[in-house]
């Protein structure tokens, strides 16, 4: 800082002390880590339990849209081509659907391919028990064929501030067509402390 006048001094001072404080107001510190080791991982299970007319009572998903007749015209599997779900499922920290659930999926999918099975997921897992509190959103497209899929977290808030990373998809447990869990492993890039 050799040359500059003491006025210019200290303005470069608290342009620096301004721009650390910067960093404080939000509440936490920056943490990345490494791309090969997640600063945060957790595994927990979907449950989806399609509404079929009679199930009102423990449903937590129904169709918004019926298949598009194009579905139905070109598709010999039935894919259900252009149905949008919406759903508030529970998700529990192990397989049993009676576990407590530590957060709950809401949000939508939908089935977007003609010749398979695809859905596209956007949802928040919404967190509010003693071990978290906050969102994660999440979304991607689900290769439902594939034996494990990856989505993105694309961001949250409260414990998860703005975090960033994957969720790896793995069909658990199918039963009929009204019925469905998913193992989420939810490995976290970029967290905040």
């Amino acid at each position: 800082m050799q040359g500059l006048t003491p006025s210019s001094k200290l303005s470069v001072i608290l342009v620096i002390l301004l721009l650390g404080l910067a960093g404080v107001a939000h509440g936490g510190r920056r943490l990345i880590s490494s791309h090969d080791a997640p600063c945060k991982r957790m595994v927990v299970y979907y449950h989806d339990i399609l509404y079929d007319g009679s199930n009102n009572a423990n449903a937590t998903s129904a169709k918004a849209t019926q298949p598009t007749p194009l579905s139905r015209s070109v598709s010999i599997n039935d894919t259900y081509f252009g149905e949008l779900i919406v759903f508030d499922d529970p998700v529990t920290p192990d397989q049993a659907l009676t576990t407590k659930p530590v957060a709950r999926a809401q949000g939508f999918y939908f089935y977007d391919r003609k010749d398979t099975f695809n859905a596209w997921f956007a949802f928040s897992l919404v967190f509010n028990s003693t071990a978290y509190k906050g969102t994660l959103q999440l979304m991607g497209a689900d290769l439902m064929p594939e034996k494990t899929r990856d989505i993105s977290v694309v961001g949250g808030t409260g414990d998860f501030f703005m975090a960033r990373g994957v969720c790896t998809l793995t069909t658990d447990s199918v039963e009929g067509s009204y019925y469905f869990r998913l193992k989420m492993d939810i490995k976290l890039y970029e967290c905040y402390a």
